[in-house]
């Protein structure tokens, strides 16, 4: 059976998944990243047509997913492509955080 990682509380291991949570907390957002799972990569012009958002307003929520490298941008020209950050959205959902809340790691801390 797989080891899974213990964290030292020092760490500033909660803080960044804080960040990233509350960056996925946002209905608006949430349905950006669908968006870019369904359709892939996806022009900043398409997204803002189809979300019916301004683009400032979408580039305000871009800017908070792009920051906690949920997503990725591949620009072209005056054009910013957007795509999901498989490799970031998979590791939120991996082993690591359920770590967090091991049982038998509770008990230790306890002790």
């Amino acid at each position: 059976m797989k080891e899974l990682p213990i964290f030292e509380e020092g760490s500033d291991m909660y803080e960044r998944y804080e960040a990233k949570f509350k960056a996925l907390a946002d209905a608006r957002r949430l349905r950006i990243m669908s968006l870019l799972v369904k359709h892939g990569k996806v022009c900043v012009c398409d997204l803002a047509m189809m979300l019916d958002m301004p683009q400032s307003k979408l580039s305000y929520h871009l800017k908070i997913l792009l920051d906690q490298n949920l997503i990725l941008v591949d620009t072209r020209g005056k054009w910013n492509d957007y795509q999901i950050n498989l490799n970031e959205v998979n590791h939120i959902l991996s082993e690591e955080l359920c770590c967090l809340f091991r049982l038998d790691r509770m008990m230790d801390d306890n002790k």
